[in-house]
């Protein structure tokens, strides 16, 4: 009997065991999360040195805030000082997801094609006919002239002057503007071979005099500010948190940026400095992306659904408005929203030449 007594119990509790797995397996999605995930190890976000600013902390949380919430995971964030730590994070899966530009999506994705978009910010549309920003060549107030032809400003003259470039891995501050530097300057006898190798340093022989890497947009800003740089190339949504077009028609050539006052490190001891944009060119809004080891095909739809949803459409600190006072991921001027993209999407900016 007592055998018997002993059988019965173990049967019972291997039974019990059962029933405790079923209702796991059954339960509302953050249970099936749990069950796909019994550790709840965090997921981790990696963020570019623009963005791992301190003024954007309330943006960097918010972001977490909203992906833990869709996946029932806690979400763990890194902040880098090099754009190359972040692209190798999420090429290696030890991080899931990272905001970057479409420059370093590429690179990402050429090392793993494990890396793909999460999903993209789009334009004052709410499409993505006008995602885009802008890639600006600038100088400081004052050197302007030196940039005319025929009373336009163009970059004949940037040959031989110091240059500031952000990161051989970004977009904007590099990969754009250089594409447009080597397309003009090839149809010369002197630089017909020029190409991106050749305007990473500067030099006797080479292309720029010196050449500097600010390491995010705002270090290329300070470049120029400093007296550095002749020339330096950053983008607008990365510098709006800290400086206002003053004259001319925003993010356009010939249009001055102050620096605003108030403005936080490390623009604040260049507090009304004023800078001109000398060549503004349109850039393809970069992705969040992530690696397809780390998140699980129904994580990856729940973030996607709740952030192409209302409820994000519709954060003040997800996306600004001048008068919130915010500084977000995004501006807010009209039906801008999130929306999902393929890889297919980056095609442009892979054959831009170089």
């Amino acid at each position: 009997m007592k055998k018997y007594a002993l059988c019965k119990s173990i049967i019972a509790t291997v039974l019990s065991a059962i029933a405790c797995l079923n209702l796991v397996g059954c339960g509302d999605g953050t249970s099936q999360t749990v069950s796909a995930n019994p550790k709840q190890e965090p997921i981790v976000m990696v963020w570019y040195p623009n963005e791992s600013a301190e003024d954007y902390a309330p943006a960097r949380e918010e972001f977490g805030r909203l992906i833990s919430e869709a996946t029932g995971r806690p979400v763990e964030q890194k902040l880098t000082t090099d754009y190359a730590i972040a692209i190798e994070s999420i090429a290696n899966g030890t991080a899931s997801i990272c905001f970057m530009g479409a420059q370093g999506y590429i690179e990402a994705n050429n090392k793993s094609d494990k890396v793909q978009p999460l999903f993209v910010n789009s334009g004052a549309s709410g499409t993505l006919d006008d995602a885009i920003y802008y890639s600006f060549l600038s100088v400081n107030k004052g050197d302007e002239n030196q940039y005319l032809k025929s009373g336009e400003y163009a970059i004949d003259n940037i040959e031989g002057k110091r240059m500031s470039f952000v990161s051989n891995s970004s977009t904007s501050g590099f990969k754009v503007p250089t594409s447009s530097i080597i397309s003009q300057f090839t149809k010369t006898d002197k630089w017909s071979k020029l190409d991106s190798d050749g305007l990473i340093e500067g030099g006797s022989g080479q292309f720029f005099s010196e050449v500097l890497f600010g390491g995010s947009h705002q270090g290329s800003a300070v470049n120029l500010l400093t007296g550095k740089a002749d020339v330096a190339a950053f983008c607008d949504t990365e510098i709006a948190p800290y400086a206002d077009c003053v004259e001319g028609e925003d993010a356009r050539p010939g249009s001055v940026y102050r620096i605003k006052d108030g403005a936080s490190a490390p623009f604040d001891v260049y507090q009304g400095d004023e800078f001109v944009v000398i060549k503004s060119t349109p850039v393809q809004n970069g992705p969040f992306a992530y690696n397809t080891d780390t998140l699980t095909p129904d994580e990856v739809t729940a973030i996607q659904s709740l952030f192409t949803s209302d409820e994000v459409t519709n954060n003040p600190n997800i996306f600004i408005t001048k008068e919130s006072g915010n500084v977000g991921m995004f501006p807010k001027s009209d039906k801008e929203q999130i929306i999902i993209v393929d890889d297919e999407w980056y095609d442009p900016i892979r054959e831009l030449g170089n």
